[in-house]
């Protein structure tokens, strides 16, 4: 992580967000006065919160293999699992953004990229439980939690690939016909994130919402969100500093928003 970079980015995005008040696009509106800005307590946040604040506790060390950083050096290492939970997750806020952007969409299929101990996928299996979510996990012993605390809360509408993202995104585009929403959250390079929009870009459709983590995670990272940003086929892009949303629509002009959060 490039902590300037990105201290310097948030400042720049606070002095020139744009507020509900500033924003004159009928589609950007809605999304931001009913999706974005709802506070609606859902029934499930509490089981999942809870969930969350027992890993927050738990003493355990598993080995973790972390491929989506841009480290040069892929090596396992020792980690507790409350410390997985405190730094490597969705905070609350950000996951339940995920779980009104479902509700709000009903998305039926859903991938994405990056299970980590699976709190932002039960965020969104949890919105629709019709829908049908694939997420892609590389370390073994990380996805082996995330599969336990799916099993906790029921959720069995998620299929989990534990592979890397190179051998097993094509392996989960094989299972999907077409992507209604993406959510990229475990690859923080340029050069990946590029590479895994282009590969999910052959499936998206017009209503298809495609979901970027950390788009100031560093230099790179926000290249590549710009680059997405202006692909021609994209008509709406949503800056919210901490989250990129993508959108396809047709007979919307082409726009680009940042939205204070």
């Amino acid at each position: 992580m490039d902590k300037l970079f990105m201290a310097s980015s948030y400042l720049r995005h606070r002095l020139l967000g744009t507020t509900l008040q500033g924003v004159h696009s009928p589609f950007a509106f809605e999304l931001f006065h009913k999706v974005i800005k709802d506070e609606t307590p859902y029934y499930f946040y509490d089981d999942i919160e809870s969930l969350r604040s027992k890993l927050l506790i738990n003493e355990k060390e598993i080995d973790v293999c972390d491929h989506g950083t841009g480290g040069k050096n892929i090596q396992s290492r020792k980690l507790k699992i409350s410390h997985i939970a405190k730094n490597f997750i969705q905070p609350k806020r950000k996951a339940r953004l995920l779980s009104r952007l479902v509700t709000h969409f009903r998305p039926v299929n859903i991938l994405e990229l990056g299970t980590s101990l699976g709190i932002s996928t039960l965020y969104m299996a949890l919105a629709n439980k019709s829908n049908r979510i694939i997420t892609l996990e590389g370390c073994p012993q990380t996805a082996s939690i995330a599969m336990d605390n799916f099993e906790k809360l029921g959720a069995k509408n998620i299929e989990l690939i534990n592979d890397e993202f190179d051998t097993g995104l094509p392996k989960a585009l094989e299972k999907i016909d077409q992507l209604d929403l993406v959510y990229f959250d475990g690859n923080h390079t340029e050069e990946g994130t590029l590479k895994y929009f282009d590969e999910c870009l052959a499936k998206h459709h017009k209503q298809s919402l495609f979901i970027f983590d950390d788009i100031y995670w560093s230099r790179g990272m926000n290249k590549a969100w710009k680059k997405i940003a202006s692909h021609p086929e994209v008509s709406i892009s949503i800056d919210l500093f901490h989250t990129g949303l993508i959108f396809f629509r047709e007979g919307i002009p082409k726009q680009h928003f940042n939205l204070k959060f």
